[in-house]
């Protein structure tokens, strides 16, 4: 993984970007005023590893997406602000940058973070409570529910969705006898059930689920009891130095076993180095595949794809997978809702964004499509927006480039 520039990292501080949009015929009153549609976006800026490089790549995103909204005429004609602030991956410090953006006079129109899920879980009820539209890229068990959280939606696949593509794909390998194994936090919780009930649902035995403590530092007891039971492959969430720590585990029990990681083994910088700073190409991921979304793969042929890599490759280096980069969506989704309601009014996008033309009409480019509904704010895209590939190295946030 490249290190990010010293003028980008000084970039990705608590800043402010502003770029100017033309005013549009549909702006209400307060927009024709000429006043900036505001986006806080959070990220561990200052975190160490994995999580520092994320959030970058996730505030690159939001970045080049203001960029190109704007060059398009903005949010219902007001200029995107993007505010960027750093919460360290401690939901304490996002609660306490929210709340400060809120009392400081200039209350954000949109918010987005960088995820973990601990940022969704902590912030969720101050966006509610303030009447703040938010993207979310860290889903939660409650996350995408409309009659919760009006205002929020998921621009990540929920657990739910994840899991049931993995198991399609599982049944599709023809294996049998699939363990789970994930960690404690909020999303590995719901994904690790989650898991369980998918492979029900399509037909393939499963031998439990095994949950480690995310400050754990050996998983060899929950490994040993899933192999004890006859698992045949191995259904693995980890995000961070914990995947090391059970590639490792793995190891020590001399167990050989197919692997199927989910988008947090994905979005771990170890399978993308190799030795001494990672694991790729050494025996601990001979027998790993990853979830990714498509656009996380490279396609010289995706040119909605492939421009999205040019916008943010122009405002720095990409640092991590772009299966981080879900924010780059959010934007050309605002402004989808905004051409159809006329109006940026939270409500009224909110409103909006559960039309699916409004949808399609948007120009995304992270994921192929959105399907909101009155009923469920999570993102839905279907399977033809996954694809499962082995640990290579990154090239512009991408596996599969044969440039890498």
């Amino acid at each position: 993984m490249r290190i990010r520039s010293s003028a980008l990292t000084a970039a990705l501080a608590v800043t402010a970007l502003a770029v100017t949009g033309c005013a549009g015929s549909g702006a209400d009153e307060a927009d024709a005023a000429g006043s900036p549609y505001r986006v806080l976006v959070t990220g561990g800026i200052s975190g160490q590893g994995t999580l520092a490089a994320n959030a970058q790549t996730s505030v690159l995103s939001a970045k080049a997406s203001a960029e190109a909204v704007n060059r398009s005429g903005g949010v219902g004609g007001r200029q995107v602000e993007i505010t960027v602030v750093d919460d360290a991956g401690d939901a304490t410090n996002a609660v306490s940058k929210l709340r400060e953006a809120i009392a400081s006079g200039k209350k954000p129109d949109l918010f987005l973070n960088s995820g973990p899920s601990t940022i969704t879980t902590a912030t969720l009820p101050i966006l509610a409570q303030n009447k703040i539209l938010s993207f979310n890229i860290g889903p939660t068990e409650d996350s995408a529910n409309p009659e919760k959280y009006p205002l929020n939606f998921d621009l990540a696949s929920g657990p739910a969705e994840n899991a049931e593509t993995i198991a399609r794909y599982i049944k599709g390998k023809g294996y049998q006898s699939v363990g789970v194994v994930h960690s404690s936090s909020a999303y590995g919780e719901v994904f690790g059930q989650a898991m369980e009930d998918a492979l029900s649902g399509e037909g393939v035995s499963g031998t439990g689920s095994e949950e480690y403590d995310t400050a754990a530092l050996d998983m060899t007891a929950q490994l040993q009891s899933l192999k004890n039971r006859g698992t045949q492959a191995l259904v693995v969430d980890a995000y961070g130095a914990p995947l090391g720590y059970l590639l490792t585990s793995l190891q020590r029990l001399d167990w050989n076993i197919p692997l199927i990681g989910n988008t947090s083994v994905a979005g771990t910088s170890l399978v993308s180095k190799p030795a001494p700073d990672g694991v790729l190409g050494t025996p601990a991921t001979a027998n790993l595949v990853m979830h990714v979304m498509s656009s996380t793969v490279y396609d010289a042929s995706d040119t909605a794809v492939n421009t999205m890599v040019d916008n943010m490759k122009a405002m720095g280096d990409i640092p991590s997978t772009l299966i981080l980069a879900d924010n780059y969506d959010a934007l050309p989704l605002v402004a989808a809702a905004a051409n159809k309601a006329g109006s940026s009014d939270p409500e009224a996008l909110a409103d909006a964004l559960e039309n699916q033309e409004v949808l399609d009409s948007a120009e995304t480019a992270f994921s192929p499509s959105y399907h909101f509904t009155a009923e469920s704010h999570a993102s839905k895209p279907g399977d033809e927006a996954y694809k499962f590939v082995p640990p290579s190295p990154l090239l512009n946030g991408q596996y599969g480039n044969p440039s890498a």
